[in-house]
């Protein structure tokens, strides 16, 4: 099968479109999810969202196929929910992978009715509700960023606990944004790690505590620069942190995890896992698989009454 694909010129550039009726956040995960398996081909993306009639398709459309006149073939994914929508965009000379189309028909079949497929309701905004969550979760995390308020830190699902430039805050972010969860982080500094005794602010918060860690080169390279030659930024100042801020972890058996090398998505699905995991063990209930090697996750959070 290899053999017969065409051969991609090595400087090619090749456009890549995310078409959606909605906000396009689908389409882009989806599609990314794709291209990040190609590492050495050069992508060069646009995203057009709320694409909301038919004649703003058509000239989606037009746009396409004025593409597919230059030197690389665009590649195009959608996951326009209005049927008629997605069908003025499917008439585009362009190939386009179409998601929601190659997937709803088949989930409308097993659940034996059809959805009302409407734009909207892709992302959640339909279930007013969870929407009005996943914002009062960010106003939280927003609130609670870099231990900038203790005002309601009980009402935390997760308290990120790390040294400066961790991750905490863009993992706190996500965590609000696209699974609702009240995030507090709370930074370690060297007053906090002069003992192993978590920080007053969180000493009673310790089963939703996750620590957070990384290299000691990647620490001191992200820290050179906000502070460049500080001694913030050193070696030796990272080294003694992160090896205090881990003696805290191993101390109070938190759930850890290494951001050196993840996204923020996989830090997120590790601090998600492991909740669930927690969630079955308090229950009662079979914990399931092992945790992903690389992540320390002896100890589980008791969910809140």
């Amino acid at each position: 099968m290899e053999a017969d694909l065409p051969a991609l010129d090595a400087d090619a550039v090749v456009p890549v479109f995310f078409l959606s009726d909605s906000t396009g956040i689908s389409a882009e995960t989806m599609g990314n999810a794709l291209l990040i398996q190609f590492p050495d081909v050069h992508f060069e993306r646009t995203l057009i969202p709320f694409i909301s009639s038919v004649e703003e398709a058509r000239a989606v459309v037009a746009q396409l196929d004025e593409a597919m006149t230059g030197p690389v073939t665009p590649l195009v994914f959608t996951t326009a929910a209005v049927d008629e929508v997605r069908e003025e965009l499917l008439r585009t000379k362009a190939p386009i992978i179409d998601f929601f189309g190659i997937h709803m028909d088949r989930v409308e079949a097993q659940l034996g009715t059809r959805g009302p497929r409407e734009a909207r309701r892709l992302h959640g905004v339909g279930d007013v509700r969870r929407y009005n969550s996943r914002m009062a979760a960010i106003e939280f995390a927003i609130e609670h960023d870099d231990g900038l308020s203790p005002r309601g830190l009980d009402r935390a699902d997760v308290v990120l606990l790390a040294p400066s430039r961790c991750g905490k805050t863009p993992t706190a972010m996500y965590l609000a944004l696209q699974h609702g969860l009240f995030v507090a982080n709370y930074p370690l500094v060297d007053e906090d790690l002069e003992t192993t005794d978590l920080p007053r602010p969180v000493k009673d918060l310790r089963d939703r505590c996750f620590g957070l860690t990384t290299t000691v080169a990647r620490l001191s390279r992200v820290r050179q620069e906000r502070r460049p030659d500080s001694r913030y930024a050193s070696e030796d100042q990272c080294r003694y942190e992160l090896r205090r801020a881990t003696a805290m972890y191993e101390r109070h058996s938190l759930p850890t995890v290494d951001t050196s090398a993840a996204s923020v998505e996989e830090i997120a699905a590790v601090v998600i896992q492991t909740l669930a995991r927690q969630r079955r063990s308090s229950e009662g209930q079979p914990t399931g698989r092992r945790p992903p090697s690389g992540h320390d996750l002896r100890r589980g959070r008791t969910p809140r009454p």
